[in-house]
């Protein structure tokens, strides 16, 4: 089974930062695309940001220029350094990857277990 263990959430006060990262674990041939999700109770995942094997990134607009998405394909491993933030970032924070364990396999998505994000005023 492929495990995605995320850590570095919190509460922080408006303006600060926070980083988030997620570690992909298991047999594992390659990750594709990895991204980082938020949801807030009742409503629908977004998208925050994501990143290909490639390092190429995009991000919602309402993050750009204060988040900044990376990875490291060695250790397997996706980062959110997340700076100016806003009470309205506060959410669960997800992250997301498109794993392909074996060469006969497809691709499929997996899913880390969320890290609460509060920003207060």
């Amino acid at each position: 089974q492929v495990q995605l263990v995320e850590s570095g959430g919190g509460l922080v006060q408006a303006g600060g930062s926070l980083s988030l990262s997620c570690a992909a674990s298991g047999i594992i041939l390659r990750i594709n695309d990895m991204g980082w999700y938020r949801q807030a109770p009742g409503k629908q995942r977004e998208l925050v940001a994501g990143i290909t094997s490639g390092g190429e990134t995009n991000y919602a607009d309402s993050v750009k220029g204060r988040f900044t998405i990376s990875r490291d394909n060695a250790k397997r491993t996706v980062y959110l350094q997340m700076n100016s933030l806003k009470p309205e970032d506060t959410d669960v924070y997800f992250c997301n990857a498109e794993v392909q364990r074996y060469y006969y396999s497809g691709i499929n998505n997996y899913w880390g277990q969320g890290t609460q994000v509060t920003v207060s005023s």
